[in-house]
């Protein structure tokens, strides 16, 4: 009995380490602008990678500029599954942030920002 019980305790904890990484939400892994990186402006390619595949149409991505209202960014096509792309034109010198919100595979939705600035010429 006590064996038993041992087996079935051990296939449990298997089955909760493999299982573990799928349920995982989005994170970002890379990014560019990187957080809290200084860029040049005023045009800017922006790329949000995260550790899981993201559902690209029901995402979104806003820019927040240093005084102004979010204004929402275009989702550019990519050919990875994992990765938002938009670009930005005209930035304003002053802190900026990019606000995003991704549903992932795992049917989680998570959000963030990714801060960075923009300096003056």
């Amino acid at each position: 009995m006590y064996r038993r019980s041992l087996i079935v305790l051990g296939g449990a904890a298997a089955m909760t380490l493999v299982a573990g990484p799928a349920g995982a939400h989005a994170i970002v892994v890379e990014s560019m602008p990187a957080a809290n990186a200084t860029v040049s402006g005023p045009d800017l390619a922006v790329r949000i990678r995260f550790n899981s595949r993201i559902d690209v149409k029901r995402s979104r991505l806003q820019l927040v500029p240093p005084a102004g209202k979010a204004r929402p960014l275009e989702i550019l096509p990519s050919e990875r599954p994992d990765e938002l792309t938009a670009r930005v034109a005209n930035l304003a010198v002053g802190a900026h942030k990019l606000r995003w919100q991704v549903l992932a595979v795992d049917g989680h939705v998570t959000r963030g920002d990714i801060a960075f600035h923009v300096a003056g010429a």
